[in-house]
């Protein structure tokens, strides 16, 4: 097999379309819906056999930790926006990228620069120093990639949920608490968390036909606490609650509440990562095609200089490249919930839920 470097290749609205209906698109989809169904009434807490790969993905994430703890933020404390320091953070897991990779079993050499890039980008956009559910699907991506050249199997499906993903999501909670990464979109994910999208997904799978726990149940704080380190669903109401109130913060799960069944909240939530993360150009343009996951339609035309501009003005561009993404110029910026914690003199400490956080609207 040969490998390439993975590139972006779409710009257009039909170009979308197009991966809407590929194969590469089918796979992603495919991989979700497979993780989602093998963790149906699974606990975090629960044991599951861990085979050496997934040992092996586990102490990576221990390793880009381990550059976190060592890389600490600058002092910007007139900012409540991205810390500077991010940049710092991702050079440094961009340099151990290629030797991390080394440790993974079975994974040929000659693959691990096209699955670095795939690595560096699920941490965030060092340019904008944001994170948003573009980033999330690196990282979904990555370990798809992962299987496909034989480093952990389907076997591994359960593993890869309750130990590969929420650490995942733990080292992520450390790197937007420590950096203070901005949303990548005005709001969040529309609605739901600042930052991710498949927690709630497989953590609804998690809850689907439990006997007493009820969507309705994460406005009952005691609750909450009870079964945070259970289900990743309420680990993630959990610190919400901690950064913000969850009506104004995350209106989307607060009417979710009152669906009746984990079954239904499942469903809309798998229609809604294929209609709002895989199906939209703003965050689907960003995609990056290599070899394992290839781009099979017509190759984008070089852009014109209308395609950079909106409304008369152009693009904020990032350092080498144009960015078709929609710059601070043509929305509102959001600062990370962390900033503004921190604005109204509260401390939020790099785990999954802070002390004494208090709501802060962003402003």
């Amino acid at each position: 097999m040969s490998f390439i470097q993975p590139r972006k290749c779409i710009l257009t609205k039909e170009q979308l379309a197009h991966f809407q209906q590929s194969k590469t698109h089918d796979d992603i989809l495919s991989f979700v819906q497979n993780l989602n169904d093998t963790v149906v009434g699974v606990k975090l807490t629960d044991e599951c056999t861990m085979s050496p790969g997934v040992q092996a993905i586990l102490s990576v994430l221990d390793r880009v930790e381990a550059v976190a703890q060592d890389t600490p933020p600058i002092d910007n404390k007139a900012s409540r926006f991205g810390n500077p320091a991010f940049r710092t953070f991702y050079d440094k897991v961009a340099e151990v990228a290629p030797a991390l990779h080394e440790t993974l079993p079975s994974l040929p050499k000659e693959a691990i620069e096209e699955l670095s890039v795939y690595f560096r980008e699920c941490w965030g956009n060092k340019s904008r120093i944001d994170y948003g559910s573009g980033m999330e699907l690196n990282f979904l991506c990555w370990l798809i990639c992962l299987e496909k050249l034989g480093v952990v199997q389907s076997s591994d499906h359960v593993a890869l949920v309750i130990r590969v993903f929420w650490r995942y999501v733990e080292v992520m909670r450390v790197l937007q608490s420590t950096y203070w990464l901005e949303p990548a979109g005005s709001h969040g994910v529309w609605g739901l968390d600042d930052y991710h999208f498949l927690p709630f997904l497989f953590g609804s799978a998690q809850l689907k036909g439990h006997k007493h726990l009820k969507p309705k149940s994460i406005h009952d704080a005691e609750i909450v606490d009870e079964f945070a380190k259970d289900y990743m669903y309420f680990g993630c109401i959990k610190f919400i609650n901690s950064t913000a109130s969850l009506r104004w913060h995350s209106p989307m799960l607060d009417d979710i509440s009152a669906v009746k069944t984990w079954d239904k909240v499942n469903e809309g939530m798998i229609k809604m990562y294929r209609a709002e993360v895989l199906g939209k150009l703003p965050v689907i343009q960003h995609f990056l095609f290599g070899s394992i996951l290839p781009w099979d339609g017509p190759m984008p035309s070089p852009p014109s200089e209308e395609d950079y501009v909106h409304k008369d003005h152009a693009h904020i561009a990032e350092p080498g490249e144009r960015n078709l993404g929609w710059g601070s110029c043509c929305g509102i910026p959001v600062p990370s919930v962390f900033g503004a914690a921190q604005a109204e003199g509260k401390v939020l400490g790099a785990g999954l839920a802070g002390p004494g956080i208090r709501p802060v609207p962003f402003d």
